[in-house]
């Protein structure tokens, strides 16, 4: 199941195909993955959420030399539909469940999933909520167009839908959620933190590749994972369920059908 946006206080969700890349990629030999379920509420109301407004200031201005070389990236990764880059940042579409969890069980080397590891894929699946609701803020006080707007002959990993017109593209809640995601698995599994962080980056890079965000939408986003998991410390809650997590990883066994 995936977030197709963060904004205007709604998630939307639909499925996407799970497919694979590189060092991270998904190959057959694997049990079919749970069935997602979007929590009921991350760790985090709404009031204590950090504030990105603040935290990531304005985007880009129109005309600036990072608008620009926003808009080239943008232009230069339309070659890369077709190629496993592309299929992998159809891939990162995903935000919930198993699906989502298992190029970052492939980066760590330890299955993550509902039913071996019940704590760590539900709070996984609660700090999307947090994290990509941190860009909320942001997202409504500057409503930045996203890249693909006005240019409707330019191809995306996804279908064009209306929401895109409305929800602001900076920062991308998406990028947030995968990097908050790399954060908690470095700390979990801090032998793979190199892996674990790579594969949070990749997962926001998917964004401006797959052509729904720009670079700086991507870094805004990060930076806000950053700061909500820094805020997720203080909540007892998330502490304990890291604690429990740290716990079934342990005993997790080495994840499988992770291509080389």
């Amino acid at each position: 199941m995936s977030v197709k946006a963060f904004g205007h206080g709604v998630l939307v969700v639909a499925g996407v195909a799970m497919l694979g890349f590189g060092a991270v990629a998904q190959t057959g030999g694997t049990a079919a993955p749970a069935p997602a379920v979007r929590p009921a509420g991350g760790y985090l109301p709404s009031t204590e959420l950090p504030d990105s407004v603040t935290i990531v200031g304005q985007p880009p201005a129109p005309g600036s030399d990072q608008a620009k070389a926003d808009r080239a990236a943008f232009d230069a990764s339309r070659s890369l539909e077709g190629t496993p880059r592309w299929n992998q940042a159809i891939a990162d579409v995903e935000l919930f469940g198993d699906k989502a969890h298992r190029s970052f069980s492939c980066a760590i080397g330890k299955e993550i999933s509902v039913a071996r590891t019940p704590v760590l894929s539900k709070l996984l699946d609660r700090i999307v909520l947090d994290a990509g609701g941190s860009t909320n803020a942001a997202k409504k006080k500057y409503q930045r167009d996203r890249p693909m707007i006005g240019h409707d002959d330019a191809r995306l990993c996804v279908v064009r839908e209306e929401w895109m017109k409305t929800n602001g593209s900076y920062p991308s809640g998406h990028a947030a959620a995968g990097m908050a995601w790399g954060l908690v698995l470095a700390e979990l599994a801090p032998d793979k933190a190199t892996p674990a962080l790579t594969r949070g980056r990749e997962f926001g890079d998917s964004r401006w590749i797959c052509g729904v965000h720009f670079q700086s939408d991507v870094t805004a986003g990060q930076l806000m994972a950053a700061a909500t998991v820094a805020r997720l410390h203080a909540e007892p809650a998330f502490t304990a369920d890291m604690a429990l997590a740290r716990a079934e990883l342990d005993k997790a066994p080495a994840a499988t059908g992770c291509g080389g």
